[in-house]
């Protein structure tokens, strides 16, 4: 049995050192994409406190048309959006601009998707494979301004290490 939440309140250097930890055990020897990400989502939902979404959209073609777009993959949390093309909203620049996207208030960010009307603030971090984008991480809470330069750079390190892994 696994149980990897914390079990105290963290400075948000030990959080990440922690989750990152976490999720280098559930991944290390999986090689199935799906399976990492939905236990990734999970320790993000376990680990992050003051969230109502976190999860993954994964790169995947078009439903109509040649081009790519973001597709929902595992999550915790509220039904969403299924699919987000590049460029529109929080999720969508982040993939074209393969750059995170900290946004203190969705409601002022120029395109937000509003799946959960809740949603007050959003993380978005790219997963980068050879330069390329595999899918992104978003976190969503309903407190605005939620998301610090720690949780955009401990997101990214945990991006980074599961950008062969998904």
């Amino acid at each position: 049995m696994y149980d990897f939440k914390p079990t105290e309140a963290l400075a948000p250097q030990d959080l990440y050192r922690d989750l990152m930890a976490a999720a280098e055990a559930l991944t290390a020897d999986e090689p199935d994409a799906v399976a990492n990400m939905a236990n990734v989502a999970a320790l993000m939902w376990e680990f992050l406190p003051d969230l109502n979404w976190a999860g993954f959209y994964r790169l995947a073609p078009a439903k109509a048309g040649p081009t790519r777009e973001l597709v929902l993959g595992p999550f915790v949390g509220r039904p969403a959006c299924i699919r987000i093309p590049f460029g529109k909203g929080v999720c969508g620049v982040a993939a074209q601009s393969r750059s995170t996207q900290r946004v203190e208030d969705v409601h002022a960010f120029p395109g937000h998707i509003a799946c959960d009307a809740a949603s007050r603030s959003e993380l978005v971090v790219p997963v980068l494979r050879d330069g390329e984008v595999v899918a992104v991480i978003d976190l969503d809470s309903p407190s605005p301004g939620r998301f610090t330069a720690d949780d955009a750079a401990g997101i990214e390190a945990l991006a980074k290490m599961l950008s062969a892994r998904i």
